[in-house]
């Protein structure tokens, strides 16, 4: 259970810090296409983009965006290293504020988020890490609140991430940018710290992605129609078999959301 009482160091290391504009917008639109109702009966939807890089362009974009779906969201965005929050400060304004802090989420008078998007912050952590951070920051959530944490290259064109809320994780999201894949399997390289390294024989997302890659070989005459139409014909192909979170109007964006319980490690 987390603890009531902050610590006085921010938790957690310095990540790399690498950042660009829109870099997110793919995860960013998820949330406030499929979570904004959540959102917006939240008494207080504030965001928080925890680990926002050496650039504050994500939680300017964050607060945009969640803002077409809730209005009256607010965004904090969070980081440990003190000189990217003396750089974002100027960015502040109403809704965006920037403060100093880790995992243990801190936000002023007892505030708590509706939302944590931790994007490209867990890559170099240990997988046996994974599970206390997960655990950590959905203590920090507001009832009913989201954490969405995941991976994405560096322009944005693939990611793949995990929504959690108190019960721990949902589902597993993978998005890209359909006219940049060659086949489905290549958004391995951007599975969470979680998955990443139990893509192998043997493991639910490695048999996930090797059956995504069949579905989209068979659906290879949807090939001259456009990428969305075969993307959606190997979708809907693997919806047969495995347990889908979502329709066609988020396949159309290039998307595609899976229970976590079908794609979760076996037990070592």
């Amino acid at each position: 259970m987390a603890s009531r009482t902050p610590p006085s160091r921010p938790v957690g290391a310095v990540t790399r810090g690498t950042t660009n504009p829109n870099r997110l917008r793919r995860m960013d639109r998820w949330i406030a296409a499929v979570h904004g109702p959540e959102l917006r009966r939240s008494p207080d939807p504030v965001a928080v983009d925890l680990g926002y890089g050496a650039a504050p362009w994500t939680a300017v974009e964050l607060l945009g965006r969640l803002r077409t779906a809730v209005p009256a969201a607010e965004v904090v965005g969070i980081e440990i290293e003190p000189a990217r929050v003396a750089a974002a400060k100027p960015y502040e304004r109403d809704g965006l504020a920037f403060r100093h802090g880790g995992f243990e989420v801190p936000l002023p008078g007892g505030r708590r988020p509706a939302l944590i998007r931790a994007a490209n912050v867990l890559r170099q952590y240990d997988e046996g890490e994974v599970a206390a951070v997960w655990a950590r920051l959905c203590g920090r959530l507001a009832p009913g609140g989201l954490l969405v944490e995941g991976t994405c290259d560096e322009i944005g064109r693939r990611h793949v991430w995990v929504a959690l809320g108190a019960g721990g994780p949902r589902t597993v999201t993978f998005a890209t940018r359909l006219g940049s894949l060659d086949r489905p399997s290549d958004l391995a390289e951007r599975l969470p710290k979680a998955l990443i390294h139990r893509n192998v024989p043997g493991e639910p997302v490695h048999a996930f992605l090797r059956d995504f890659d069949r579905a989209w070989a068979a659906a290879a005459p949807y090939a001259s129609l456009g990428a969305r139409q075969r993307w959606i014909k190997a979708v809907r192909d693997l919806s047969a078999d495995w347990p889908l979170a979502d329709g066609e109007r988020r396949w159309r964006q290039g998307e595609v959301t899976v229970d976590w319980a079908a794609l979760q490690p076996r037990a070592a």
